[in-house]
């Protein structure tokens, strides 16, 4: 069987972290729609494993969560009436939380935007960090509940709750926003410092996703057909995000900012692990079975 070599696979992913569309690479590359999808899937589960383990017992202070919105296969509204059922699931929310000083993204997740989600994204969050933190997440309501049951009165909480109104005239079109008036901030838990109580880094990283991602740039046929090709894109991205790319202010990794690596990693180490996955698997054999003797 034809494999790509370990060059070819670093340009794809690289291209893959760079915004690049899996039918562009593919023109770029000359190869199958097929092999770029297989290649992705394999970088997203390797890079969801070894982050889960690498972003532990983080010494973070500050923290800032939000969630960015996406849709799978169909937007919401034209769910009911998609030729395919199965894979028709609508809108994706993905649940960040950043370091406001390292810009490490600790944790994501990928699903819904209701209290379950919020459950499982706040106990895993908690999971990762090694001290008591300032915690600052939007109005959203399913936080509050959340955030008690996971972290109990250990953290430094409040809300960034954003006040909006009518678009001006001028500005008004199909996909204009409400225009932000101003925002209110609310303690919610804790002694929260009020100079720190905002969101700023955690709506910077969503615009880093919609750039680096083709899957999440609004209007145009690039978004997810499948929610687990969804789901690696996402971890693959934070990968390249946390351990490749230097961060401009930083000068270094968010990951090395935050004391995770002491190394400046590069693609070529994504695709080492992807072989190393590989390697481990071929060597792993399947019960002997004896043949039967024929006449």
């Amino acid at each position: 069987m034809n494999r790509l070599d370990a060059q070819a696979r670093s340009r794809i992913l690289h291209m893959l972290c760079e915004g690049q569309s899996i039918r562009s690479i593919t023109r770029i590359m000359g190869t199958s729609k097929n092999t770029v999808a297989k290649l992705l899937s394999d970088a997203g589960e390797i890079c969801a494993q070894y982050q889960d383990q690498a972003l532990r017992n983080l010494t973070s202070k500050r923290v800032q969560v939000d969630e960015i919105w996406s849709f799978t296969y169909a937007k919401q509204k034209n769910v009911a009436t998609a030729k395919r059922q199965d894979l028709a699931y609508g809108d994706t929310w993905t649940w960040t939380a950043i370091d406001a000083d390292t810009k490490l993204v600790m944790s994501w997740l990928v699903g819904g935007r209701d209290g379950d989600y919020a459950i499982g994204f706040m106990d895993d969050l908690r999971s990762r960090l090694a001290n008591r933190v300032q915690l600052t997440s939007d109005g959203h309501k399913a936080y509050l509940e959340t955030i008690e049951g996971a972290f109990g009165g250990d953290i430094d909480y409040a809300m960034l709750i954003k006040l909006y109104g009518n678009a001006p005239e001028s500005a008004k079109g199909r996909y204009s926003p409400a225009e932000c008036t101003g925002a209110k901030k609310t303690r919610i838990e804790g002694n929260p410092d009020p100079k720190h109580v905002s969101t700023s880094f955690a709506e910077r990283q969503n615009l880093t996703m919609r750039m680096h991602m083709r899957r999440f740039t609004r209007l145009t046929n690039g978004f997810s057909k499948k929610i687990e090709q969804h789901v690696n894109a996402v971890a693959l991205h934070f990968m390249y995000y946390n351990f490749v790319r230097i961060h401009a202010s930083l000068r270094v990794t968010p990951a090395m900012a935050a004391g995770v690596t002491d190394k400046l990693w590069e693609v070529a180490d994504i695709v080492a692990l992807i072989e190393a996955k590989e390697a481990e698997k071929s060597t792993v054999r399947g019960p002997y079975k004896k043949r039967g003797i024929s006449n």
